[in-house]
């Protein structure tokens, strides 16, 4: 889908209630402006990203830390057998 925005001669525009809502911007928050090649990159800019980002990418029913604790059991097994092996 495609929006449009009228810009003021103050070089104001409005972004579309939709959009804000989709991308959580709102009245007051900053916004990066990233010129690209063919027009310009409109981006909410996170006041703190490691606690916005905090958990984004989190699994239902898998602890990362589980799945770290095992890798590093594997990697440990895994050096005792080839320090064992000289």
């Amino acid at each position: 889908m495609t929006y449009t925005a009228k810009v003021s001669q103050k070089g104001w525009i409005v972004i579309p209630a939709e959009l804000r809502r989709r991308y959580g911007i709102d009245a007051g928050m900053v916004v990066r402006l990233v010129p690209e090649e063919d027009g310009i990159e409109v981006i909410p800019a996170m006041k703190d990203a490691v606690r916005e980002t905090a958990g984004k990418y989190r699994l239902p029913g898998v602890s990362l830390t589980e799945q770290l604790l095992k890798e590093r059991r594997k990697d440990r097994a895994r050096e005792d057998r080839r320090l064992r092996g000289r």
